[in-house]
């Protein structure tokens, strides 16, 4: 590669690194946490089975909102290419990536001495945060102001608090 294919190329990277969106990356976190409330509601499972939900229905949400994106807006505006296609399949991967930390959270557990329940519980906090770095990340990415960034990551520890006590009123 020459230096201005180089300099072409890193600067195309730039671009998308100042443009991502990680909107998929807090509702990612969101939807983990939900999905380890409702499987704390149904009682003791394998560890396993928590991992696998968590990763499965991040995968099948990122597949659902790919499939929005190509076939909502986008088929209106452009035609479909494998270029399209690879785009919004990498705009939509925040998703998947948002249910690794809780997934990893919840398979090493036993190495921290937790019992399922205590792994319940720090996968529902590392989701929470999760939420809260992603929505400070893209606050920051956009430019916001150390305010807005503080704002968005309150307003997001608030919903994940709103998780957490759907956990504390389900749970008993």
């Amino acid at each position: 590669m020459s230096k201005a294919e180089h300099v072409t190329a890193r600067g195309r990277t730039d671009e998308r690194r100042a443009h991502a969106d990680y909107t998929g990356g807090v509702y990612g976190s969101m939807l983990a946490a939900s999905v380890v409330v409702g499987a704390g509601t149904l009682g003791s499972f394998p560890r396993l089975e928590l991992v696998l939900l968590l990763l499965l229905t991040g995968v099948a949400f990122w597949i659902a909102h790919v499939h929005a994106q190509l076939f909502g807006a986008r088929l209106v505006e452009r035609s479909l290419d494998r270029r399209t296609v690879l785009h919004v399949c990498r705009d939509e991967w925040p998703i998947v990536k948002a249910a690794l930390p809780p997934s990893l959270a919840v398979a090493v557990s036993p190495l921290l001495g937790l019992d399922v329940d205590g792994a319940l519980w720090l996968a529902l906090a590392v989701a929470v945060a999760g939420q809260m770095g992603w929505s400070a990340a893209a606050a920051r990415r956009a430019g916001a102001s150390w305010r807005m960034v503080t704002a968005t990551a309150s307003v997001n520890l608030l919903l994940g608090l709103l998780i957490i006590s759907f956990k504390l009123f389900l749970h008993h």
